[in-house]
């Protein structure tokens, strides 16, 4: 297309095609076509995204190289034979089909998921028996094997056996008449297995000529005694060969029943090869997914021209469509106007067509039916048409088949001419486009067009910077600002004399002059604009530097906080856990003096108050701070003689009998008086004497937390069982084992059993691996 030419779109699939591994891949570039249509080209524009992630986490599709089986194909489809070449690239196409679907199934495990790429490999057809007998037949060179066939292997023994068999024979005659000969290698000449021979003694070694040097000094003889072996030699190639045409043909047949299946999945892995190569493309000239506008929206932030060194090229932000259809870019020549034409008219192109696009992100394209452009000097030597009337023609075509959902691009619109006709004609051409409703950009030397972009609706003015301090244009697009001329400021700073200068000022009209002066004031405003912008952005900037580091603070602080915390049970944790063993250590005491005292008689009052107060001491003291609210509180519960109270040095209560002096009282705590701190007395509430009740502690025989049940009868095992559940109970131990071994599971299933029916049962579960694993149940009662 001459577009892709006028635009150098045609450079750009050149470079994409080098991305490529497989021949249909690069079929695909060269048929390319950009669509207007909003779910195809988003359809596209996720694939390449897809792709691009994938390149991004150091992945690639598994496609190798591939070459076209189109001929193939279409023999197959006749009933011919293939060669051995095109067998291995059927399989290593089938081959890579399946590995293709093994490395999205991988990726689906590790929970990426790409659906649009796997839209594609979801209609991939694998024939798994088809792979494995090409690879029995052929090697990934194309080559037949030995093992595709019994015969084929035989035949090339026999060959093996009858080369050795010639090679022995030559070597008898290099080793025993080397004088006779030119060499002491063995060759081959004619398919034939030779020796080089001394001319003069041709005779003595007897045998068939096949060559001779170009002197003629040295003969390539074979000897006589390896005539019938090289026969026999022949003869088996003869085999061989044969028996390969008859397997490749075998292999063939077997293949045609899948032909469409064949084709369909060398057009998948097409796809998918021409997709990576766009995500590899977008990689390369770091480019981003553009967002879709289907009113022709265009908004390109930082777009950049993808075939201009990035180092060099200055990024411009291009808006057009929304807010006015028509941008007029008037200025100087070498200013970057038709660069600009360019990189808006290539980056629809490749957006279009799938392609990310070189610019910042949120940039946003328009969907247009058609790219128009009109750029450069083609001036027609064979039609004999001036620059004009080349641009002219162009125009003309343009227009016939442009709509109010094309994009039009001008370059010098109206040059070559008169300039007033010209400026005439090109007001005319963009008062057309106007009333199209098309999206159209130009670019113009007229004035005229200036004062037409700023009355005409829906179009703006724009300019192309000029740096007027170091007299060179910034390449920088300045929308709503017109261009204007730089000779006199120019001339100025080279030197001109002054008088010259201002004669030249008042042959200018005032109309003129003023409206160059309207654009320096709006270049200065504008400029100081883009000051102040900086100095707000570089505000921005430092706040959300202090945010961030804020934020890191926080997040320090709050790690900090949790190892704190962390420490803190840790610590807490082992003290429960010693806790925990002393009290089961005076809990073992008591059970043990109980043991000794005898089953029916009970421990003395101030024996129990002495392993309680024990209990006591393991309390962690809380050391809170003493305020003015504790002590109000503490005046307010002053103690007297009468009054119940809890002892908290041993957990016990009792009544005050008698105050000893100001800080210690006497209390009676059963038969017991004693004289206790009033910091360890707390009041309660009186008791109703009639309701006081003696509770006597007791405790019964001294039972093991272990019952082993290996090697008893069913019957007898679940009778100790439940004997050793209530005595458990009456020892109030909290945890028991019990050991059942693995075995057959009879005894394990009737222990579950019976604990699952026990009333006084919470719950059971199989002991840890160190402790025994499922040989043992740890039991836990309510």
């Amino acid at each position: 297309m001459k577009i892709y030419q006028t635009l150098e779109f045609d450079k750009i699939l050149q470079q994409l095609s080098s991305y490529t591994q497989t021949d249909i891949a690069k079929q695909f570039i060269r048929d390319i076509q950009p669509s207007s249509d909003y779910d195809i080209v988003q359809t596209w524009q996720n694939e390449t995204a897809e792709s691009v992630s994938l390149i991004q986490k150091n992945h690639s599709i598994p496609i190798p190289s591939m070459m076209n089986l189109s001929n193939a194909i279409k023999r197959l489809e006749l009933g011919a034979s293939l060669n051995g070449s095109e067998i291995a690239a059927i399989g290593r196409l089938l081959q890579s089909t399946q590995q293709v679907g093994d490395f999205f199934k991988q990726q689906q495990e590790e929970d990426h998921h790409y659906p649009a790429l796997q839209y594609w490999v979801d209609q991939s057809i694998y024939l798994p028996e088809m792979v494995r007998q090409i690879e029995q037949t052929v090697s990934e060179e194309g080559l037949v094997l030995s093992s595709a066939s019994t015969e084929l292997a035989k035949v090339r023994r026999q060959q093996q056996q009858a080369e050795e068999q010639v090679r022995d024979r030559l070597n008898d005659i290099l080793k025993n008449r080397a004088k006779l000969l030119s060499d002491s290698l063995i060759t081959i000449r004619n398919n034939r297995y030779v020796l080089p021979v001394k001319a003069e003694y041709r005779a003595s070694i007897g045998g068939t000529v096949h060559d001779q040097s170009s002197t003629g000094q040295t003969l390539y003889m074979e000897p006589q005694v390896v005539v019938n072996l090289n026969n026999r030699r022949n003869q088996l190639q003869v085999e061989e060969k044969a028996e390969i045409d008859r397997i490749l043909l075998e292999m063939s047949g077997q293949l045609m029943p899948y032909n469409e299946d064949i084709r369909h999945n060398e057009r998948i892995m097409g796809q998918l090869d021409f997709i990576q190569s766009r995500g590899n493309y977008a990689r390369h000239i770091n480019a981003v997914q553009p967002k879709l506008s289907s009113q022709r929206h265009v908004a390109l932030w930082q777009a950049r021209h993808p075939l201009i060194d990035p180092e060099q090229i200055v990024p411009n932000d291009i808006i057009l469509g929304e807010h006015y259809q028509a941008l007029i870019i008037t200025g100087p020549n070498t200013g970057g106007k038709t660069i600009l034409l360019k990189t808006l008219g290539l980056l629809h192109l490749m957006g279009q067509s799938g392609l990310h696009i070189p610019a910042g992100e949120g940039s946003q394209i328009g969907l247009f039916d058609q790219v128009f452009a009109d750029i450069g000097d083609e001036q027609s030597i064979e039609q004999n048409l001036s620059t004009f009337s080349s641009h002219m023609t162009n125009i003309v075509s343009i227009i016939d088949q442009a709509t109010h959902e094309s994009l039009l691009l001008f370059d010098e619109l109206g040059s070559g001419t008169d300039p007033q006709e010209g400026a005439a004609l090109a007001m005319a051409i963009l008062n057309y486009i106007h009333k199209l409703n098309a999206v159209v950009m130009a670019t113009t030397h007229y004035p005229e067009l200036k004062v037409y972009a700023h009355e005409t609706p829906q179009t703006i003015n724009a300019s192309m910077e000029f740096d007027s301090e170091t007299l060179s244009p910034t390449y920088r697009l300045l929308i709503g600002i017109p261009g204007r001329s730089n000779a006199f400021d120019i001339s100025s700073r080279l030197g001109l004399r002054e008088d010259i200068l201002k004669d030249a000022c008042e042959g200018t009209s005032t109309d003129s002059q003023s409206m160059n002066d309207l654009v320096a004031n709006l270049e200065r405003e504008r400029r100081e604009s883009e000051l102040k912008n900086d100095q707000a952005q570089q505000m921005l900037d430092e706040a959300e530097k202090f945010l961030e580091d804020l934020k890191t603070e926080y997040q320090r602080y709050l790690d900090r906080k949790e190892a704190i915390n962390k420490c803190a049970r840790q610590e807490a944790n082992e003290k429960v856990q010693q806790a925990e063993e002393e009290a089961n250590k005076i809990i073992q005491e008591i059970r043990d003096l109980q043991l000794e005292q005898g089953q029916n008689t009970t421990i003395k009052e101030h024996v129990l108050i002495d392993k309680q107060k024990k209990m006591r001491d393991l309390k962690q003291p809380e050391h809170l701070k003493k305020n003015k609210v504790l002590k109000k509180a503490k005046k307010a519960n002053q103690l007297k003689v009468g009054d119940d109270v809890e002892v908290l040095t041993y957990g016990q209560r009792g009544t005050i009998i008698d105050q000893a002096d100001d800080d210690h009282y006497v209390v009676q705590m059963g038969i017991l008086q004693m004289t206790i701190p009033a910091k360890e007395l707390e009041p309660i509430e009186k008791v109703d004497r009639k309701q006081k009740v003696n509770v006597q502690r007791q405790a019964g025989n001294k039972v093991k937390t272990q019952l082993d049940l290996r090697g008893q009868r069913y019957e007898e095992a679940m009778r100790e069982l439940n004997q050793y559940l209530d005595q458990a109970l009456l020892s109030n131990h909290p945890m028991v084992t019990i050991i059942h071994g693995m075995g057959t599971g009879a005894i394990r299933g009737g222990v579950q059993k019976a604990l699952k029916k026990h009333p006084q049962v919470d719950r059971f579960q199989y002991s840890p691996p160190n402790a025994g694993g499922h040989g043992s149940t740890q039991v836990y009662f309510k």
